[in-house]
């Protein structure tokens, strides 16, 4: 058993998450930021990658009163559970993610992970061990879904959502396209990594919709099985 899982980003028209120097830069607007805000709501947990995190250093909270509010009258937290994946257990202990707003984490480490890393993120989340040298991501999403969450957002960033993909992890996927060009070969992708070889093993995407955003387009796949 795993989580239903569901992969938000937002790319630039030539499908760049990010500058090469893994800059981020604004793609989408206010009524993008609304949507995803509710997207996050509605999920058990957020995840992201290592490199977002050092990258970005984001907090992955809810903004809406409202939405938080909603929530709290279902029995929910304030905010979803925030996890990383970190094979080594490089997440800065004054990150944004661990300290700001209520609520639970979840680090995934590799068995490799310097305990003396392991030991100091414990103050701050609960660590799962999921693998030797890497985090196993089927074990680790099996290790979630046995902790409670059925609903979970992926919001990055493009080796992650890569793994996700090619192991056959994602259920859908939002992708926000946006009008500008970031350009450059080393800038990260939706989904970085190896790549597929053989047409066959590619993921076959179907659209459930496409809808006129601000400047750019919000499309909306289910990923056949």
């Amino acid at each position: 058993m795993r989580p239903y899982v569901i992969v938000n980003v937002a790319v630039s028209a030539d499908g760049k998450l990010s500058t090469r120097e893994r800059r981020q830069v604004k793609i989408s607007g206010r009524e993008d930021f609304e949507r995803v805000d509710e997207l996050k709501a509605g999920c058990d947990a957020i995840m992201v990658g290592i490199g977002t995190v050092l990258a970005d250093d984001p907090s992955l909270t809810i903004k809406s009163p409202t939405l938080i509010n909603k929530r709290v009258k279902m029995g929910k937290s304030d905010h979803p559970i925030r996890i990383v994946v970190d094979s080594h257990a490089r997440t800065p202990p004054e990150a944004k993610i661990l300290h700001k707003g209520t609520g639970k984490r979840i680090i995934g480490v590799s068995e490799s992970a310097s305990p003396e890393n392991k030991t100091i993120l414990a103050n701050h989340a609960d660590i799962f061990i999921a693998g030797a040298t890497q985090v196993d991501l089927s074990f680790f999403l099996a290790q979630l879904s046995n902790a409670g969450i059925k609903r979970l957002m992926v919001e990055g960033g493009g080796t992650l959502i890569w793994g996700m993909i090619s192991e056959g992890l994602v259920d859908e996927l939002f992708m926000f396209v946006g009008n500008i060009i970031i350009g450059g070969k080393d800038a990260p992708t939706l989904a970085d990594g190896k790549g597929f070889i053989n047409e066959e093993d590619f993921p076959v995407l179907e659209m459930i919709s496409a809808t006129p955003i601000e400047k750019g387009v919000l499309i909306h796949w289910r990923v056949k099985k």
